[in-house]
């Protein structure tokens, strides 16, 4: 994309002014309320369009603001509550302490990609988005229709449009409506996450923000593609399907994946539960893939997902695990949650954990998906992860590295060639084709394993089920039962306190001591050192890791929007295939209750019972 410049831009200062200033037409929404909309961003039937301001000229305006607190970002961006995000100049603050934080030559002159999963407030946020991003010396934004793009989209259309990075708004599997929850990111050039050397810069303009710098435009009419030309600065509305479907196509065999899907005898399920991934459904699975279109549900993304809550798991995508549990329930079903990067697959009545999708796929993906046909680079997984991935990694001699939860973590071994498939407990799975987590790519990825296993299958012939490969995966390579309780929205202190317990247990552990029936082999707080550039982070999760290889892991979530998430990880590596069909709550019982008395979770939080299961 060629550059465009901003030499006709004008500086004006605006004194006294604010985000909820009159002066600006879409700035004044933070005051008001907004109906619930349905998101339509089917490709228009015309060719895009392209308009042109006859002004050459674009005023930047200087508008006074002061620090707002809180403004620290999480393991995936800034997340809070709508009501704050659409307090006076609290999104527009961190939208300029992120430009005061870059060096210039990241995106002067340069393109932006802007995004979201289509949750309430939105819509708003890309006006401010876009003029904060002008005033700043912006040259392009590429814009999702109606502001939609998912999550692995972005990074996919910063990659191919070799665009100088891109924002996401969203919430990601949070809730969303006027009560519910708003997120912003911003990822760079290679399609990956902020470092945390940037949001720790981000942080810290926050606490000393004195300007906003903006232009004076009308709000560009996102509902139809095309180009939108004030001066040197220029806004274009893009088909948010198109490139990542494209990429999609390079990675995939879709005439293998077509093939199991028009089968007379193999039924497929897609619950997009109106999350931006029904923007996606149909183009993939209908068009593309021949799957019917009754296959896919929720598929309309609506602004508060349907009053429902777009993490895909067995407590949140309840409508599809009775679906798949049912009489004659459907061969395979998956869900995506709210921006698109995270996935759960089932089976007939077989649930699939995140740990060993991700061990599966690794251990299937040269033979099954065209994009691994010389064979993955390397295999990683997030710490609290099971350990299924390490095993793959041991038997295929490749390198295996354990990072610290957050996509971020990812990114570098990527951009260095070390790294080709990874995964997170949290239903978060992807590979080195963008710079994060990606749903539809799972999704396709367990559909390539499926297909490949029964393309010379004859109809009538007994297909090999998703059941099967896992527990084909297991005899070869042994199960981890693995499972993880969540305590949602904990009062912080008590939760950070209980942290803290825990750190001290740590201190004064030693290898040997008897835990129950568990022998310690050593307790730590982890830390990881980036081998690419030798970042350093701690303080990533309290392991008690025993010597059966048993663990116990401690996290306080940093993707939340109010109080804190306590979650704790319970694994057992079990080899004897006699064991392998076992509930994995009864087998890991042990180490649950041991987990549990540990921490004195009850006395710190006051919870008697987790709000998920996984």
């Amino acid at each position: 994309m060629d550059s465009v410049f901003f030499s006709t831009l004008k500086l004006t200062p605006l004194p006294n002014a604010s985000f909820s200033n009159r002066h600006f037409a879409s700035l004044s929404l933070l005051s008001r309320k907004f109906p619930i909309r349905r998101l339509s961003v089917k490709a228009s039937s015309s060719a895009p369009s392209t308009s042109t301001a006859n002004s050459q000229t674009i005023k930047i305006i200087s508008m006074p603001t002061k620090p707002i607190e809180g403004q620290k970002t999480g393991t995936s961006g800034l997340r809070k509550k709508v009501k704050v995000f659409i307090e006076e100049n609290y999104l527009a603050n961190w939208i300029q302490a992120l430009f005061n934080s870059l060096p210039p030559e990241d995106y002067k002159d340069g393109v932006l990609v802007l995004g979201g999963d289509g949750r309430y407030f939105n819509r708003e946020a890309a006006q401010i988005i876009i003029k904060i991003a002008a005033g700043n010396g912006v040259g392009k934004i590429l814009v999702g229709k109606e502001g939609i793009m998912s999550t692995p989209a972005v990074s996919a259309v910063i990659r191919k449009q070799k665009a100088n990075g891109g924002f996401i708004m969203s919430a990601s599997h949070n809730p969303g409506g006027p009560e519910y929850d708003w997120g912003i990111k911003f990822n760079y050039s290679s399609g990956q996450p902020a470092p945390e050397t940037i949001t720790d810069k981000i942080y810290g303009n926050t606490l000393s923000i004195s300007e906003i710098k903006m232009v004076d435009i009308p709000d560009i009419d996102l509902s139809c593609l095309g180009v939108t030309t004030y001066g040197n600065f220029s806004v274009e509305v893009v088909d948010p399907v198109s490139d990542y479907l494209e990429l999609l196509e390079n990675v995939f065999d879709f005439q293998l994946i077509k093939g199991l899907l028009s089968r007379s005898d193999f039924r497929f399920t897609f619950d997009a539960m109106h999350a931006v991934t029904g923007a996606y459904a149909k183009p993939i699975f209908v068009d593309k893939l021949g799957a019917s279109p009754d296959s896919i549900s929720n598929g309309v993304p609506l602004e508060d997902f349907g009053h429902g809550h777009p993490d895909p798991n067995l407590t949140y995508a309840k409508d599809l695990v009775n679906i798949m549990y049912g009489v004659n329930g459907p061969d395979f079903g998956a869900a995506s949650d709210g921006d698109g990067d995270r996935n759960m697959v089932l089976g007939r009545s077989f649930f699939v954990t995140p740990s060993d999708s991700v061990a599966i796929i690794a251990a299937n993906a040269q033979e099954a998906i065209p994009y691994f046909q010389s064979g993955p680079k390397g295999l990683a997984r997030s710490m609290p992860t099971s350990g299924a991935l390490d095993r793959v990694a041991e038997k295929l001699t490749l390198p295996f590295f354990e990072v610290p939860t957050g996509w971020k973590f990812f990114g570098n071994l990527m951009d260095a060639g070390k790294l080709s498939i990874c995964g997170e407990e949290s239903f978060g799975t992807g590979s080195d084709h963008i710079r994060e987590k990606d749903g539809i790519w799972a999704v396709l990825a367990w559909l390539s394993i499926i297909a490949y296993r029964n393309k010379d299958k004859k109809p009538g012939e007994k297909l090999a089920s998703v059941a099967d490969v896992v527990k084909e995966h297991w005899a070869t390579y042994g199960r981890n039962f693995f499972s993880r309780y969540d305590y949602e929205e904990c009062e912080s202190e008590g939760a950070n306190k209980m942290i803290e317990y825990l750190r001290d247990l740590v201190s004064k552990s030693k290898a040997g001591e008897k835990y129950g029936n568990y022998a310690l082999q050593f307790a730590d707080d982890f830390s990881y050192t980036d081998p690419v550039d030798g970042s350093v982070a701690s303080k990533q999760g309290v392991r008690f890791v025993f010597t059966d290889g048993s663990r116990i892991i401690y996290r306080l979530s940093g993707t939340g929007s109010a109080g804190a998430t306590v979650r704790i990880y319970i694994e057992q590596f079990e080899p004897d295939v006699s064991k392998h069909e076992m509930d994995a709550q009864a087998a890991l019982k042990p180490l649950i209750d041991l987990a549990l008395s540990l921490s004195k979770l009850k006395d710190f939080t006051g919870r008697e019972k987790p709000t998920v299961i996984t």
